[in-house]
């Protein structure tokens, strides 16, 4: 049954936006290669455009394109298969193998992907470009533009990464419950790794990029929703709770708002009231690890009524439980200035100091501006100075190192 074109295009439009991700897991499963499905996707489409305002919108769209993009494919291959012999038994087995995907199984192909993309045998920087083109569908000048890298640079770990997955035969699938735990670790530490260059860029101009959180968020929405393990919720109540505040990190003029001075009524209720629902969840399940624990840490921040009531105490006990889980020097760094607060500058000095001496966080411009920070409280004012000054060298972020500039200069 036909209908009117200008609808039929927008269906096209509406459809491209909603589907156009799962369609393309299903394609990469159907047809075993990235740059095949890719392909197929744009054919799918654009016959979409052709024959949807003739024939009227199909009743299941991600079907008649999955459908369409696979017989597109072998299409393809036939044609070329005049060059190269081979190509002709890839056809005849991928015509072979028609089935009609369950809708399970589409999204069941959703799961395989982000996997694939965030295989550990992939470099990490790959697997974020990779993620980010194949599942989020940004464009590489996008990526580029986020990560603060050529789009040259960004294309090429992308041909890399697919080149990679090609050539080892790295397996679209979800891993076996064994492979489960160390696989799904990677996941999470690439939407992660998204999302903290959003909430706080490694280097350049400015101090958050909303567009990159919404993406790392999504991610985990779409993880949550496709494998409901209480790692993935201590993650996305992480970056909730974390992108609560972000608006309120930075004043009008793009300058860094310390949390203690931060105006908590712009903080975003709904999104501390969900993070704080799948702490909750992801504690009382018991299989907790250090994304629910971290995730914790900030609830008890959010939920605080003001800074001067903020529970240090449990902050302290709660990353005494995380360090328990495993050694990590930032996340004793960030004990340490919990403990100042509970119990006095000289005691988080004493830590940061021997955090210092064991040599793991020198280069680290944040360990310099924290010592800085507690010998100023301590007025120890020329050590605190020199403090400063070091975190100033180590310092890539403009409007961070505009406030470590500001403080140094309130010193005198």
């Amino acid at each position: 049954m036909g209908c009117g074109g200008q609808s039929a295009t927008a269906a096209v439009e509406t459809v491209y936006r909603a589907e156009s991700r799962r369609v393309l897991a299903t394609l990469i499963r159907l047809l075993g290669d990235f740059d095949r499905a890719e392909e197929a996707l744009h054919d799918a489409f654009a016959a979409a455009l052709q024959q949807w305002p003739r024939d009227g919108v199909p009743g299941n769209p991600r079907a008649w394109l999955v459908s369409a993009g696979r017989f597109k494919a072998i299409d393809a291959l036939r044609r070329r298969a005049r060059f190269d012999a081979s190509l002709r038994l890839l056809a005849e087995q991928l015509e072979g193998e028609a089935h009609e995907a369950e809708p399970d199984e589409v999204e069941d192909d959703r799961l395989r992907l982000i996997f694939t993309c965030c295989h550990p045998a992939l470099p990490a920087d790959a697997r974020v470009a990779l993620t980010l083109r194949e599942v989020c569908d940004l464009t590489t000048e996008e990526i580029a533009r986020a990560f603060l890298a050529a789009p040259a640079t960004i294309a090429q770990r992308i041909v890399r990464a697919k080149a990679r997955i090609r050539d080892a035969r790295i397996p679209y699938r979800v891993p076996e419950r064994e492979e489960l735990p160390a696989r799904l670790d990677s996941v999470l530490r690439v939407i992660y790794l998204v999302f903290n260059e959003g909430y706080s860029a490694s280097a350049g101009t400015s101090l958050t990029r909303g567009d990159l959180c919404t993406e790392a968020i999504r991610l985990g929405r779409l993880l949550l929703e496709l494998l409901p393990d209480a790692e993935v919720m201590g993650l996305l109540a992480l970056m909730l709770l974390h992108d609560a505040r972000r608006t309120a990190r930075t004043d009008a003029a793009g300058e860094l708002v310390r949390l203690e001075d931060q105006d908590r009524s712009a903080w975003d209720r709904r999104l501390i009231a969900e993070g704080s629902m799948l702490v909750r969840r992801a504690l009382a399940s018991r299989n907790f690890g250090p994304y629910a624990l971290q995730a914790a840490i900030v609830a008890v921040h959010a939920e605080a009524p003001s800074a001067s009531q903020t529970d240090w105490a449990q902050i302290v006990r709660l990353y005494d439980v995380l360090l328990g889980l495993g050694p990590s020097p930032v996340m004793e760094l960030n004990r340490a200035v919990a403990v100042a607060m509970r119990d006095g500058p000289a005691a988080g000095l004493y830590l940061v100091d021997a955090l210092l001496a064991r040599g793991e966080l020198r280069d680290y411009h944040l360990s310099h501006a924290a010592r800085a920070d507690l010998l100023r409280r301590l007025a120890r004012i020329d050590e605190a100075r020199s403090a400063y000054r070091v975190a100033l060298q180590l310092v890539r972020l403009e409007p961070e190192r505009r406030f470590l500039q500001q403080r140094l200069d309130e010193l005198g």
